[in-house]
C-alpha cells in the first residue's frame, strides 16, 4: 500500500509519480493544441521530439533516486502526452484528489490505475461533475491551500483556464481545517508571455518561509499583496516576463534544501545558491515547449509529516 501524504510543496519528498514522454508520438495537429506555448513551437516547427523528452525525464528520474525518492511511471498509452502527471491527480494530506481535465486529457488516468490500486480506497476522492481544477493550480502549504482559479467569465472564455471557482468551492469544502486563498491569474490562449497556464506557472514555494514569483501572471495586484505580506517581500524571489515564459517559477522541490532546477536558469540557480539550496540541475528546455516544467510533470504521493 502507498500512504499517501502532502501537506505542503517542500517537506522531504518520499513517493512520485513522474510522467513519461515515452509513446507521446508525433507533433500535433496546430488545431489539436491546447496551450499558446505548444502552439508557438508547432507552428516554428521546433515541437520537441520523443526521443529528446525521454532523455529529459530520465535524467530528472535519475535525480530523484539519487535523493532516495521511490518513483512511479504511468503505463504507457501509444500516442497520447502522460508528461504532465500534476494534473491528472493531487495530494493533499492523507487524500488523493481526482480532479475532472479537459476531455482532450481524460484518458492519462488510466496510465496511473495500477498506483492508484495501491492507496486505500477510502482515501480516493473524486471530484464533482461540474468542479474543474488541475494540480498545477494547487499548492498545499501548511495551513493555506493556495489555489489559481478563474471566475465564469475567464473560464468560459480561455482553453487556457484550467480551474474554475467550482473547484476553489470544492477544495474550501473539503479541508475545512485550512485556509483555502484563491488568486484569479492573467489568461491568454494566444500569446505565451502573457499566460499563466497555472498557479505554479507564476508562483512556487521554496524552503520553509520563501517563494518564486512573477507579479504580473496574477490579475488583481491585491492577490499578489497577499502573498507578499504572506511570506514577507524579503523571501520573495522575483522572476521577470521571459523567466516565467522560461517556467522559471516551476521548479521542484525534494525537501526544504534541495531544489531542482532547468540547467538554464542560471540566474535563478545562483540566487539559490547564495541563500544555501542545493540546486540539482536537469536538461527540460524541450519538455518547456509545451508551457510545463518539473513541477508539472511530478505527483508527489508522500512527503514526511
Amino acid at each position: 500500500m502507498i500512504n499517501v501524504y502532502v501537506n505542503d510543496e517542500t517537506a522531504p519528498l518520499k513517493t512520485v509519480i513522474l510522467g513519461t514522454a515515452k509513446g507521446i508520438g508525433d507533433t500535433p495537429d496546430l488545431d489539436d493544441a491546447y496551450d499558446p506555448k505548444s502552439k508557438e513551437h508547432i507552428a516554428a516547427g521546433t515541437y520537441p521530439k520523443e526521443a529528446d523528452m525521454v532523455a529529459e525525464m530520465e535524467a530528472f528520474a535519475k535525480v530523484l533516486e539519487k535523493h532516495n525518492v521511490k518513483v512511479y511511471r504511468p503505463e504507457i498509452i501509444e500516442n497520447y502526452n502522460q508528461i504532465f502527471s500534476r494534473d491528472i491527480g493531487f495530494v493533499i494530506e492523507d487524500k488523493f484528489i481526482k480532479p475532472r481535465i479537459l476531455k482532450d486529457r481524460k484518458e492519462e488516468i488510466k496510465g496511473i490505475q495500477y498506483i492508484l490500486d495501491k492507496i486505500n480506497p477510502a482515501q480516493i476522492v473524486s471530484v464533482p461533475e461540474d468542479v474543474r481544477v488541475e494540480g498545477g493550480d494547487v499548492m498545499p502549504w501548511n495551513d493555506h491551500i493556495f489555489v489559481g482559479y478563474s471566475e465564469k467569465e475567464d473560464f468560459e472564455k480561455y482553453i487556457v483556464a484550467r480551474t474554475n471557482k467550482a473547484g476553489l468551492d470544492f477544495l474550501t469544502n473539503e479541508f475545512h481545517n485550512k485556509k483555502v486563498k484563491g488568486f484569479q491569474l492573467n489568461k491568454s490562449d494566444e500569446v505565451a508571455k502573457d499566460n499563466a497556464l497555472h498557479l505554479d506557472c507564476c508562483f512556487q514555494p521554496i524552503g520553509n518561509n520563501q517563494a518564486i514569483i512573477y507579479k504580473d501572471g496574477f490579475k488583481f495586484e491585491e492577490d499578489y499583496n497577499y502573498l507578499k505580506d504572506y511570506f514577507g517581500e524579503e523571501n520573495l524571489i522575483h522572476i521577470t516576463r521571459d523567466e516565467m515564459y522560461e517556467m522559471n517559477s516551476n521548479v521542484f522541490s525534494i525537501s526544504p534544501k534541495v531544489i531542482v532546477l532547468e540547467k538554464n536558469f542560471t540566474r535563478l540557480a545562483k540566487i539559490l545558491e547564495e541563500k544555501g539550496f542545493t540546486v540539482e540541475l536537469v536538461p527540460y528546455a524541450e519538455i518547456s515547449k509545451m508551457e510545463g516544467l518539473l513541477r508539472c510533470s511530478t505527483l508527489p504521493l508522500e512527503r514526511e509529516k
